[in-house]
Order: structure tokens, then sequence, then C-alpha cells
């Protein structure tokens, strides 16, 4: 055994030192725990999960597939993309897949960004894009939102000649709020050629009419978009995202891929979901039934939020933070905004009705007592 007095943060490279970490939402057991809760009653509307589950056609899928689950899995994802080249009318090689949309965005990183390049994003979006580019020794330049949704105006004006990535997602998180498809269009034209446009789009299922840039990328524009399961399709314990993009910047972000990135049982899983369009549809209405009532609620109770195309709404309480902890005491778990901004709001995901009329009670409760 060494005598070495160096303990591991002194042998750790120094940046590793200056790099934030992403806190996620606590689990329903660890609330549960901490607060003497019973977890089979506490509901979680913080983390944009689908309030409905998995889709049950990944599901299925998945028993019928755990048999082979000793094999390792297909490191290029062959049947997932085909289905999803058929799906969305790409070119099979025009995708990349990762552990989740975070790893894409994590590939992008690796691929473009060196020290001294600049990343343009705004100011209150999802905080990843900044982990990201902090991870690659990259600038981030935040760009404060205007009525809670991205500035282009003011985007366009941050890039410079050291700007290489630039950071849209559509709708944006934990906003809920969209920029119009011709003014992203426009904005995309208006870049110069040294910069790529990556728009996430996370929640694009939920909408009726998603932004489509596909068009954009077919002219050879430099545009790399970013999807997951783990909204809509209810796959967000398997950890699987996709990109889109041209055949060459995907071989590029396959070249820093690690090998079986995506597992084999998240692969049968999304590439099942992708059938699963009753469940897509359910998933839809759900969100919107449960958006609409917590919307009537907020009106009612006169309390301030921001209009949302996500799976998700952003709400002024007052103190974010000591709203959070009192639902948490009543079993339901929302999410503290302070950590984007916004000290005076929570962010609710959209339950099922049982669980969005808990959210509302609950909340009744605690703003009475403040």
């Amino acid at each position: 055994m060494s005598n070495s007095n160096n303990s591991y943060t002194e042998l750790v490279n120094p940046l590793v030192l200056k790099q934030p970490t992403y806190e996620p939402g606590k689990p329903i057991d660890l609330v549960a725990r901490e607060f003497g809760l019973d977890p089979d009653s506490t509901v979680k509307l913080a983390s944009n999960e689908n309030p409905l589950g998995a889709s049950p056609l990944a599901i299925e899928a998945v028993k019928e597939f755990l048999d082979q689950s000793y094999l390792y899995p297909d490191g290029g994802c062959y049947l997932l993309r085909q289905k999803l080249s058929e799906k969305m009318r790409l070119d099979p090689d025009e995708f990349v897949f990762g552990n989740g949309s975070n790893e894409v965005i994590e590939l992008i990183g690796h691929a473009f960004l060196e020290p001294g390049d600049e990343v343009v994003m705004g100011e209150q979006a999802f905080i990843v894009y900044k982990l990201i580019t902090l991870l690659f020794q990259a600038t981030p330049i935040e760009v404060p939102l205007v009525e809670f949704t991205h500035d282009l105006e003011g985007m366009r004006a941050a890039v410079t000649d050291k700007t290489k990535l630039v950071f849209l997602p559509s709708p944006n998180n934990p906003t809920g709020t969209l920029n119009p498809s011709d003014e992203v269009i426009a904005f995309a034209l208006s870049l110069p050629d040294h910069v790529i446009l990556v728009v996430d789009e996370a929640y694009a299922e939920y909408l009726d009419n998603p932004l489509d840039l596909r068009p954009l990328i077919a002219e050879g524009r430099k545009i790399i978009c970013t999807r997951t399961f783990s909204k809509i399709y209810g796959l967000a314990g398997f950890r699987i995202g996709y990109g889109y993009c041209s055949a060459e910047c995907a071989a590029l972000l396959n070249r820093v891929r690690e090998p079986f990135n995506v597992n084999a049982i998240a692969q049968v899983a999304a590439t099942a979901a992708l059938d699963d369009e009753p469940f897509v549809e359910a998933s839809r209405a759900c969100n919107r039934d449960g958006l609409r009532e917590l919307v009537e609620f907020c009106k009612t109770e006169e309390l301030p939020f921001v209009p949302s195309l996500g799976n998700f709404l952003l709400v002024k309480v007052g103190d974010g933070s000591d709203v959070f902890l009192s639902l948490q005491r009543l079993s339901v778990i929302v999410r503290p905004m302070g950590a984007y901004g916004f000290p005076e709001y929570v962010r609710i995901s959209i339950g099922t009705q049982e669980q969005n009329e808990r959210l509302i009670e609950s909340l009744q409760t605690v703003l009475r007592r403040s």
C-alpha cells in the first residue's frame, strides 16, 4: 500500500475543480426517506417525465428481448437507424445516437470545441449547454431572454469570429417558449459559415407544428438537431437520444463516440416506441388537458406563469425554494428554478389528472400558509 499523502484532489486535472455539476431532480424514494413519506403516494412533477409511463410497445419489445442481453449491442444502432430514416425521411447515415440527447450534445463538444472558442446560448436555457461548453474550455456567451424567449437578434449580435456553436432549444427548458419557425430559419440563414447551429428538440413531439430544419440541412447549412426518447415516448430510464445532421457531420460525431454507447435494451425500446402512435397521441392529449387545467388554476389564483408549449409550466410562487420544500413535505415534488435565475418560480411537470389535482390542492395549501 502506498504511503503517499497526495489526495485525489491534489492529483486531479485542475480544470475539473472549476467544472460545475448538474443537479438532477430528487427521485421519489430519496424524498420519501428524507421527509418520512410513503413513496407510493408521492407525486413527482419535477423532471418533465411522461406521466403515462413508457410506451407499451417498447416495454413489450424489451420483455421479449431480455434473454438476448448477454450479447453486445449493435454499435451502429442499425434497426433504430433504419426506422428513424423511414419516419423522418432522412438518409440512415445522417443520424448519431447517444446515451440520451445529453450525450449527443457532449459529442458535439468533443468534435468541435477547443479552448478559446465561444458558444452563444440563452442565459436561461438548459444548463447542460453551459456545462458542455465549460468542459471543453470554451467560453459561454449567455444572452438574456426577452419575455422568457430567446432573443435571436441579441444572439446574432453576440456571434463573433470566435463563435463555434450556437445553442437554440425549441421549445426552451425551463420556460416552455419557442421562437416562430420563420424567425429561426432566418436566424439560421444569417449565421456565418464557421458557426454550427445546434437546435435542441427534446419536446418537439408535443408541438402541433414543430420546427423543420431538414431542408436547410439538405442545403448544406451547418445545423445539428437533437431529440430524445425520454419525454413523449416515456423512455427516460433507458437513456437514449439522437441527433440528425449532414452525413459528413454525423460521421465526425461518430468518430468521438464511445463503442456501444447505446445499450441493446434501449435500442429495442426506442425502435418499438417509434411505432406506438396511439401512445404518443394519448401522451399529447394528457399533456394538453393537464396544461390547460394548471393554467386555469394559475389564472384563478392570480399566479403569474409563462405560457408553455412543452410538458411543464413555469409558475411564479414567491420564494420558489420555500414552496419547493413545503410541497415536498406534502408528498409533491416540483423543481425550484433558482439555478436558472428564476428564484421566485417553480417548474411543474404536467401529470395525470389525479396528479395534477394533488399538485393544485397541495399548492393551494402552501400558498395559503405563506
